[in-house]
């Protein structure tokens, strides 16, 4: 059996998964950053324990969280539950847990969950989109995560994509997460005169109504999104381009989105499958649970 966690900003999601990735168990935790790092380790583990005393059994556990591990310090970096940047998280819930672990970044498991047995299930090389209130991304080749040397492969985010675009917390300018997630969508949104309260959700609506200002922005986010996906095709040509996170839901980015990356490929023709995601919200916590199974395949 074999445990995922999910170690959201909000939320700590559970799952017990059986040998065959069949769904055993859920329970969730709220927490909050204020709570402090010593907390949410204490969370952790209760959960565990929780999940195995209700699954009657020992079982591996694998954790997604938000940043990833420096391979330099061993510490946490570039998490946006900033409590746990510094801090010697891979360490503490090995011995407060008792046992070796599994951890990557929570759109690594997305990944590595799309394309083991979701809608990237069959396909060789998948690379796993999530543009949500961020950008990353995270590769897999033959069911095998690839996170890097640096552990910073996927993080396609934070490549610039316009020299004069909006500041980055990471300190560069134009970076893709600025332009074409949930918050750059709604931003460009109220560049362009837009009102501050309109959510990128909404601005998709208002769109399909009728509404000029509205669809200009749609436009000009189909073609970053075609700019910025292009340049990950024209460097790895993934089998299967796999899309999660919030902005997934949005059909016209299969369409228009799929045309304007087509646009900017460089190729004579544009093959590679552009798919919805198959396991929604729960591909985090399963891809989290499912850092085992790449030792057996």
């Amino acid at each position: 059996m074999r445990i995922g966690i999910d170690l959201g900003g909000t939320k700590i999601e559970g799952v017990v998964l059986d040998e065959h990735g069949r769904e055993l168990l859920r329970k969730r935790i709220d927490t909050l950053q204020s709570e402090g790092y010593q907390a949410i380790l204490q969370k952790i583990h209760r959960l565990t324990m929780q999940l195995e005393a209700d699954i009657g059994q020992t079982c591996t556990v694998g954790i997604g969280t938000p940043g990833a591990i420096s391979a330099v310090t061993s510490r946490m970096k570039n998490s946006n539950t900033v409590c746990l940047n510094g801090q010697p998280l891979f360490e503490d819930l090995q011995t407060l847990l008792d046992r070796p672990l599994r951890i990557a970044n929570d759109a690594n498991c997305f990944a590595l969950s799309e394309a083991l047995d979701g809608a990237g299930q069959g396909h060789g090389v998948v690379f796993g989109v999530i543009m949500g209130t961020g950008v990353g991304g995270g590769t897999v080749f033959n069911g095998r995560l690839h996170q890097g040397l640096q552990h910073i492969a996927g993080e396609w985010g934070h490549n610039t994509l316009e020299n004069d675009g909006p500041a980055c917390y990471c300190g560069q300018r134009g970076c893709i997460e600025t332009l074409i997630s949930g918050t750059g969508l709604a931003a460009d949104y109220r560049r362009q005169g837009g009102a501050d309260s309109v959510t990128a959700h909404a601005i998709t609506t208002l769109a399909a109504q009728g509404d000029a200002v509205a669809e200009l922005t749609m436009q000009r986010f189909f073609d970053r999104f075609g700019r910025a996906l292009a340049m990950v095709i024209n460097i790895l040509d993934p089998d299967a381009i796999i899309l999660g996170g919030g902005l997934s839901h949005i059909e016209r980015l299969y369409t228009e989105g799929r045309e304007r990356v087509a646009h900017y490929v460089f190729n004579d023709e544009f093959i590679t499958p552009i798919l919805k995601n198959r396991h929604g919200d729960s591909s985090g916590v399963r891809g989290a649970a499912q850092l085992w199974r790449c030792d057996e395949i």
